[in-house]
């Protein structure tokens, strides 16, 4: 069952968004090439991706904390990113913001937290390889904290058992205890 934000072709690739050249912004072009697009442009882009590549494929009802996973759009099946929010395309913004693509390429320094550089890294990677940004699932509603805490660790001991490449901090964690037992 789909609730929330869907479309009816979940799954399906989109091509990258071809922007009109004809639309200049005063903030500058994000790199040097043909057919670069200005910081604004980008956020633009951004802004329509979280509201069309959000999906809610819980079984109950948009309500407490939503357990997510973010893939690549080429593959959902393979899970990159395991999280939980409240808000689910805030958050979504915020990881696709905080990549910050029209930075030039480069280890991404701005990310405060070091163990979320690799998250952040594989945004601009799929970016910049291909013209896709991650696609975000809901996967549960969760109402308590222990609860939410502890299906967010049992879906990233599932994704580790599948060998899936998570990007998350907790699955080296998870992992290393995991090749103790």
């Amino acid at each position: 069952m789909l609730t929330g934000w869907t479309r009816p072709h979940l799954g399906a690739y989109d091509p990258p968004v071809v922007i009109d050249e004809s639309i200049e912004e005063s903030c500058g072009r994000i790199s040097a090439g043909p057919g670069a697009l200005t910081r604004a442009q980008l956020a633009r882009i951004i802004r329509s991706h979280a509201r069309s590549d959000l999906y809610d494929k819980s079984p109950g009802s948009a309500a407490g904390t939503a357990l997510y996973t973010l893939s690549d759009p080429g593959d959902l099946v393979v899970v990159r990113y395991v999280g939980q929010t409240r808000a689910p395309k805030r958050r979504f913004l915020q990881h696709l913001n905080c990549a910050r693509l029209w930075v030039p390429d480069e280890v991404p320094w701005w990310v405060k937290s070091p163990r979320l550089r690799p998250l952040y890294a594989w945004i601009r990677e799929l970016y910049r390889d291909s013209g896709r940004l991650p696609t975000m699932i809901v996967r549960a509603w969760l109402q308590t904290g222990s609860e939410v805490r502890a299906a967010e660790r049992g879906r990233i001991c599932e994704c580790l058992a599948q060998r899936m490449p998570l990007l998350n901090y907790e699955a080296e964690i998870l992992e290393r205890q995991l090749r103790l037992l």
